[in-house]
């Protein structure tokens, strides 16, 4: 699963990002390394971007670059 099929009030781990260059650097430096847990807070009207909660710190997303970002250990907390 990746983190743009994540349902609100869902968290999972990441386990691996995708991409190259730049923006998988720019994805790691925020903190979207494989181990960390990410919460989905809350998705756009119309879906886009997507806000969600890690390491303490809400970030927003656009739902391609979370496509990037695959999940293990999904829990549902809605």
């Amino acid at each position: 699963m990746t983190l743009n099929e994540l349902e609100c009030g869902s968290a999972g781990v990441i386990s691996r990002v995708d991409g190259q260059g730049a923006l998988r650097d720019r994805l790691l430096d925020m903190g979207l390394t494989p181990g960390t847990e990410v919460f989905l807070r809350k998705t756009a009207p119309m879906g886009d971007p997507i806000e969600i909660t890690l390491r303490g710190y809400e970030l927003t997303l656009r739902k391609d670059d979370a496509k990037m970002i695959h999940l293990d250990g999904v829990k549902d907390f809605s």
